[in-house]
């Protein structure tokens, strides 16, 4: 019978309702978060944003969690992104996790932008195609990011990344690009437990689905002289299976973040 095992790496928010869907899928899902997300010190900054925002063409998220931790602090005079709005300000996404928090908070499907279920990618390139045509000179555009915790909050955002690639195509096409911190990262602090579980899980046959590249740095500082070649993983972009192929894992698969598509991957290697 083929493994069905798979450790859940996203932070403990989100990683809860991904297990259940798993479970329910017929997998066994291990909750082991490899990042710990918490909101930042300096809240007014987030509400200046909010004010900000109905003078945007846009307003980026980078994920579920700069949803979460952006809308906690929408003044309760202001709406966006919904019929009830003043301002024309539109809600970009780049995977489902994020438009499902955007509709969370009351966000309506016809004020956002987001690759369809069926694209065959969910990241920055695949929605600048969508929105490049209605960015015109002067827009403004804010994208709403976290920061890792060494990270001061004044620090540009790391090169490499799909936000700093759809801030250089708005900067091009004659747009301004704001950027505003919601939430912070950082590593999870391991017991021994923990730590002994993920060492048996680097050979045992589990398999361990990545969502972030972030959460593959995060594990090899926790265990700088494991060896991972004996591992398995799905990651859900190619730049996420990128890292993990990096960290030594033997058997990397690609997935889009959907339900159904990485229960298939999951299975097809476990």
């Amino acid at each position: 019978m083929p493994d069905r095992r798979v450790v859940v790496t996203r932070p403990e928010a989100d990683a809860r309702p991904l297990a259940r869907d798993l479970a329910l899928a017929g997998l066994v899902p291990i909750v082991m978060p490899l990042i710990e997300v918490a909101a930042v010190a300096d809240q007014e900054r987030l509400i200046q944003a909010w004010r900000g925002a109905p003078h945007c063409l846009a307003v980026m998220f980078v994920s579920s969690n700069a949803v979460d931790h952006f809308f906690d602090r929408r003044p309760p005079d202001l709406a966006l992104f919904n019929a009830r709005a003043i301002a024309r300000t539109r809600a970009w996404a780049t995977g489902p996790g994020t438009l499902k928090a955007l509709l969370r908070h009351g966000a309506e499907l016809a004020w956002i932008d987001a690759p369809s279920l069926e694209a065959g990618r969910f990241d920055t390139d695949t929605l600048w195609d969508i929105v490049c045509s209605r960015v015109q000179p002067g827009d403004r555009v804010l994208i709403v990011r976290g920061a890792d915790a060494a990270d001061g909050l004044e620090a540009p955002p790391a090169r490499g990344v799909g936000r700093d690639w759809l801030a250089e195509q708005l900067t091009l096409a004659g747009a301004q690009v704001d950027f505003v911190v919601a939430y912070q990262r950082r590593a999870p602090h391991w017991d021994a437990q923990q730590l002994a579980q993920a060492r048996l899980a680097a050979s045992d046959g589990a398999v361990w689905l990545f969502s972030s590249a972030q959460a593959v740095v995060h594990l090899q500082r926790l265990l700088p002289a494991q060896d991972w070649s004996g591992a398995r993983a799905v990651a859900t972009h190619p730049r996420i299976a990128a890292a993990v192929r990096n960290a030594g894992f033997g058997v990397v698969c690609e997935s889009r973040p959907v339900l159904s598509e990485m229960v298939a991957s999951i299975e097809s290697i476990g």
